[in-house]
């Protein structure tokens, strides 16, 4: 099952090769330095302006960045689904699928 990385570790990745610090990435694309942190450090999604600040500094488009977000959503999901098990009425594990 593919399990594609988080969309802030291709962002800090862009940031490191630029030179950049978090604090003027986050100048430079016009959100506050917390959103931008929030996404580095994978505890937040990527948002729609981020997206776009992105885009406005010449890193790819904002749909690129959206279809990462997609992408690891679904996967995240997926993986969810696939550890769950089917729990009989009085309680009992009927079918586990968990792959982890």
């Amino acid at each position: 099952m593919m399990n594609p990385t988080h969309p802030g570790e291709s962002v800090l990745n862009c940031i490191e090769e630029s030179g950049w610090t978090v604090n003027v990435c986050a100048e430079r694309i016009g959100v506050p330095m917390s959103d931008l942190s929030q996404l580095l450090a994978c505890q937040t999604g990527m948002s729609l302006q981020i997206a776009a600040g992105l885009e406005s500094v010449g890193w790819s488009n904002a749909e690129f960045w959206m279809r990462l977000q997609a992408n690891y959503d679904l996967a995240q999901e997926r993986l969810q689904q696939a550890n769950t098990s089917l729990i009989s009425e009085d309680g009992r594990q009927l079918i586990s699928n968990d792959v982890s």
